[in-house]
């Protein structure tokens, strides 16, 4: 298996399942609703919502430099404002998700193990350790997310009875 394969493999698990370390991003997220997804339950932290849409952001960048692109974040794309918490912008915010790691993926997947030795611009990681950051930073949220899930998930319970 090349280093492309391995990586892009562990992209996939971070997002789609079968991960070593639990449930992947969808997993946690596909059940949600959009009303549950905006829910706060701690007030000074970010929302499943917000960490959706910063670990979709995460991925395009990453693929930005890969691609010759802009390093650097553009303005409020680190953590980007949600807005109209609909049904239909929340199936959006998942789906942008699963594109962009698909992308990132596929990209992965056609590289050498020499392109992925390279220094990814502006850093003194490796493309590679840059992809691989990606997947840790999926399941790093992801974490959060399955927290955020119990306390959501448990307080829409008891408030629907």
């Amino acid at each position: 298996m090349t280093h492309g394969e391995l990586l892009s493999d562990e992209l996939r698990r971070a997002l789609r399942g079968e991960a070593w370390h639990g449930p992947s991003v969808q997993e946690l997220v596909a059940p949600l609703s959009a009303e549950e997804a905006m829910q706060r339950p701690i007030p000074s932290a970010h929302n499943i919502w917000e960490l959706v849409v910063h670990i979709t952001s995460w991925s395009n960048i990453a693929l930005r430099r890969i691609n010759g692109g802009q390093v650097e974040p553009y303005d409020g794309e680190d953590w980007p404002e949600v807005h109209d918490f609909s049904d239909a912008k929340w199936n959006l915010a998942r789906e942008a998700l699963t594109e962009s790691y698909e992308r990132l993926s596929e990209v992965v997947l056609g590289m050498t193990d020499d392109e992925l030795s390279v220094n990814a611009p502006k850093s003194s990681r490796s493309i590679a350790g840059m992809v691989s950051g990606v997947a840790q930073h999926a399941a790093y949220h992801g974490g959060q997310i399955a927290i955020l899930r119990k306390a959501v998930t448990t307080q829409h319970r008891r408030t629907a009875v």
